[in-house]
């Protein structure tokens, strides 16, 4: 008889009808109490969970999303190669932060890499058929088509990292300038007196930060900036590697370095081994994210600690507001969201 009563009056898949009739309440009630409403009385919303649970009932939430014109998924979107995507514990942090506050939610979650120009062209056909509700969007360069390509087909998006001052999209970011000013402020405190740096890819805004809050920081103490003294790496171990044989070739005198990320600091610490200096004895060592990476690092690298997975949260949040607000995309943008968030200078043996 159980049995039965579970699955319904049809023998099927029980019905929201059949849910109301069991509660004695009408079909709108039933919706509303399973849509978390607070219009519901207390007394109510308990009949209904009863006859949820006594006949199984289970909502069909893609009828519901078709219905309200919704897909109920939203799309990471990572403009860069997988290789950089495993390789960087930015971007498993990231995506840990987005899934853990996703998961309170209905929304499934696409990864979707677009980190060539055929790729590109795939997800400009998938968005354009608006196959998700919003789209985070990770790791953009200034010149990347995408963010405009969101703003054209009127897609809620936020971005991670600021492409400019100027950023029409909702965005995350960390403080890169105040970390960056830190980093520097204590390898002078710490005496080192010929301090050089290794930025990221420079037509990311994050980098240039960077690279600003490092000048910001020797010009307040009345130092000189040698341009010698900055080498532009690209993010990766290699490419820490390459600056920094650059930096010694230019600058043998080097006593400090503030590498743009932990994973560039690594290739940096493998380029000064190579040419027999000791961290921190001959050269101090600083990088930015406070990964993984850096705890195991020999020694412990120095780090700005920026808050990823924070980050990843505060994403979905502001997503899932863009998609709740039903005014067109241009009055959203009256009301640019630009949430900075505090980094933090964590100090360990490499300086």
């Amino acid at each position: 008889m159980a049995a039965h009563a579970a699955r319904g009056r049809s023998g099927g898949r029980p019905t929201l009808e059949e849910v109301a009739a069991r509660a004695g309440v009408g079909r709108g009630t039933v919706s509303r109490v399973i849509n978390g409403s607070p219009r519901v009385s207390a007394a109510t919303r308990t009949a209904v969970e009863a006859a949820v649970a006594e006949l199984g009932y289970v909502p069909n939430t893609a009828a519901r999303a078709l219905a309200a014109n919704r897909t109920d998924a939203i799309a990471l979107v990572v403009p860069e190669p997988e290789t950089r995507f495993f390789a960087e514990p930015y971007f498993s942090d990231v995506l840990r932060g987005v899934g853990a506050q996703l998961s309170e939610t209905e929304m499934q979650l696409l990864l979707i890499f677009a980190g060539n120009d055929q790729r590109r062209q795939r997800l400009a056909q998938y968005l354009a058929a608006h196959r998700v509700d919003g789209v985070l969007l990770v790791s953009v360069h200034a010149d990347d088509p995408l963010p405009d390509l969101l703003t054209q087909l009127e897609i809620p998006a936020v971005i991670s990292g600021r492409r400019s001052a100027e950023e029409a999209l909702p965005s995350v970011d960390s403080d890169n300038y105040a970390g960056a000013c830190s980093a520097v402020d204590h390898l002078m405190a710490r005496g080192r007196t010929s301090i050089a740096t290794i930025t990221g890819r420079l037509d990311v805004y994050g980098a240039q930060r960077r690279l600003d809050g490092y000048r910001t920081a020797l010009e307040g103490a009345g130092r000189t900036v040698d341009e010698r003294l900055i080498a532009q790496g690209d993010f990766t171990e290699e490419g820490g590697r390459r600056a920094m044989r650059e930096l010694l070739a230019a600058c043998p005198g080097v006593d400090a370095v503030f590498a743009g990320s932990d994973v560039m600091a690594a290739g940096a610490r493998q380029a000064l081994r190579e040419a027999g200096r000791r961290i921190p004895d001959d050269v101090a060592l600083v990088g930015f994210d406070d990964s993984a990476i850096a705890r195991h690092m020999d020694p412990p690298l120095t780090s700005v600690r920026q808050p990823i997975e924070e980050m990843g949260r505060a994403m979905i949040d502001l997503l899932l507001a863009e998609i709740a607000d039903g005014r067109p995309a241009a009055a959203r943008r009256l009301e640019r969201r630009q949430l900075v968030l505090p980094t933090e200078l964590v100090e360990r043996d490499s300086s």
